[in-house]
């Protein structure tokens, strides 16, 4: 399968769902694997490992060069095909669980998925797919946020103020913890064993973080996602990244690979053919819902006209966190067993037309450029060339937000403290 969609010169992912829906129990005329409890247990490894290397791309020194840009238009992006979703779930008489995290699902683009294309098209060092990224890593961001905050709302079986904050403040709190510890201790220890550190033992001390994080996460009441993508985003600040990134590859392919195929025996072909208007629906929306919010979104962030239209052309699919917010919304009884294969059809599909809409792009600004009022064409001109002249900031500006930002690491470090004294060293200390 991968073989035959290489050369399709389509997305390697597809042919892994399509294996696995080969060998799946739909399937009589090829082997089928009866048994599929292992699966899922191989499964859950390979999302830590797409979590982990996606951690390792994640690079907030990037992230700030389009910083402001990127968060206006994944906020804008995400709050509307949020809503965007749950409205056609509705429409559809799904539900208000099930129509919410079908929003959710539907608003985060395919990063993987993305970074492939690009790299298929040749198409990586082009302008604008500096802010896709940006907004890419934004919403992971955001779908780690959903991730911490569907389990809570498994237990209360309801949308409260109050524990989606105290779910907020507690991702808040731990990940400033877990960034300034990683980013003070570990590169301590990578440069003290740096002469012991061959590509084994780095890449068994790398697996070892990795899973203790994953552990030390789930035992604080975080998925394991979340532990996977943290650590993977501490190591990518120090200098052994690349190194690691290299040495982690092969097993992230494997295990990845394992997850996709996961995802294709877990295609239902009845549940196909009974929702195959929601699918069709479903499709159509993610693809003109980010189109159109996508570009907007960076118009309202002080863009091009062209650079938003490409922007928006290339976030049209949905990819790895919706199967991920699916299978998790399923596995706590938030959400019912059909939506798993209605997302996994619209992803496959939006997956398959990605290629192809990314090359509308160049079409579709050539049409629109050459039918919008021209008051409309100098506006948003003035508005990009206003942004770029914007980024110098008052010095005193600067030394207040730096000021800010210094007392609140501080403040969390000094609570963290005196939690861990709290809870073990004054019980130590008296016993």
């Amino acid at each position: 399968m991968t073989i035959l969609f290489k050369w399709l010169k389509q997305p390697v992912v597809l042919g892994y769902i399509m294996a696995g829906f080969l060998v799946s129990s739909q399937i009589s005329l090829t082997p089928t694997i009866s048994g599929t409890s292992d699966i899922g247990s191989w499964a859950d490894i390979g999302v830590i490992f797409l979590l982990f290397c996606l951690g390792l791309d994640f690079s907030f020194k990037k992230l700030l060069k389009v910083g402001q840009t990127a968060a206006i238009a994944a906020i804008t992006i995400i709050t509307f095909m949020v809503l965007l979703g749950f409205l056609v779930g509705l429409s559809l008489g799904w539900g208000v669980f099930n129509s919410a995290l079908l929003g959710g699902m539907i608003s985060m683009s395919s990063t993987a998925i993305i970074i492939k294309a690009f790299d298929d098209m040749g198409l990586r060092n082009q302008s604008y797919t500096r802010y896709v990224f940006g907004i890419l890593i934004v919403e992971d961001l955001i779908a780690i946020l959903l991730l911490v905050l569907i389990p809570t709302l498994s237990v209360s079986k309801s949308f409260e103020g109050e524990g989606l904050l105290m779910g907020i403040l507690k991702l808040v709190f731990f990940l400033v913890v877990w960034l300034i510890s990683g980013i003070y201790f570990i590169p301590i220890i990578l440069r003290k064993t740096k002469n012991v550190l061959n590509d084994e033992t780095l890449l068994i001390f790398s697996l070892g973080l990795c899973f203790g994080m994953v552990l030390f996460a789930k035992k604080v009441g975080f998925s394991s996602a979340l532990g996977a993508f943290v650590m993977g985003s501490i190591l990518a600040e120090t200098l052994d990244a690349e190194r690691i990134e290299r040495l982690v590859r092969p097993l992230k392919d494997t295990f990845g690979a394992i997850f996709f195929v996961s995802v294709g025996m877990m295609v239902d072909i009845s549940v196909i053919s009974q929702y195959i208007v929601p699918i069709i629906i479903i499709t159509l929306a993610i693809i003109f819902g980010q189109i159109i919010f996508g570009t907007c979104g960076l118009l309202l962030a002080n863009q091009p006209l062209k650079t938003a239209i490409q922007s928006g052309f290339c976030l049209t699919q949905i990819g790895e966190f919706a199967f991920i917010i699916a299978m998790l919304g399923i596995n706590l009884k938030v959400i019912d067993a059909f939506i798993y294969p209605v997302i996994v059809s619209v992803s496959v599909i939006t997956i398959f037309l990605t290629p192809y809409i990314m090359r509308l792009a160049e079409p579709a600004y050539n049409f629109i450029s050459s039918r919008i009022p021209e008051s409309w064409a100098n506006a948003i001109e003035r508005r990009s060339l206003s942004g770029k002249s914007a980024h110098v900031q008052n010095v005193w500006y600067s030394l207040l937000s730096q000021i800010i930002r210094i007392i609140f690491v501080y403040s969390i470090l000094t609570i963290a403290i005196e939690l861990l004294s709290i809870k073990y060293f004054i019980p130590f200390v008296t016993s």
